[in-house]
């Protein structure tokens, strides 16, 4: 083989294409954006569904954080020592409803 003779460049050639379709390969495979053939970098193309999970997912991750502020409003709300005593208020008035119907009632009769 001769070193400046045409198979030597064209195996070259053959030999760097190949390098740079295996390394576009394994980049593409674990999500690195793809070099061109003028070594600049594309990224890869976010398709509409990507698009509309990330929307959503942004929707969602902010409603969590609502429920978050709510929870913890509530948290203080039963923690707190006026709720016990809302408690005692309506079990007594539900014991003093309780005691009036198990009385029986009395009929007056008029006629």
């Amino acid at each position: 083989m001769e070193w400046g003779g045409p198979n030597f460049i064209v195996s070259i050639a053959l030999v760097m294409t190949i390098g740079w379709i295996v390394n576009n390969w394994i980049r593409a495979k674990h999500g690195y954006a793809l070099e061109d053939e003028w070594g600049g970098k594309t990224e890869k193309a976010e398709s509409a569904d990507i698009r509309a999970l990330r929307a959503e997912n942004a929707k969602l991750a902010e409603r969590v954080a609502h429920f978050e502020d709510r929870v913890v409003v509530l948290e203080k709300i039963v923690t707190d020592r006026g709720f016990d005593v809302a408690h005692q208020i309506e079990a007594l008035r539900d014991e003093r409803s309780d005691t009036r119907i198990a009385a029986p009632k009395r009929r007056s009769s008029v006629r």
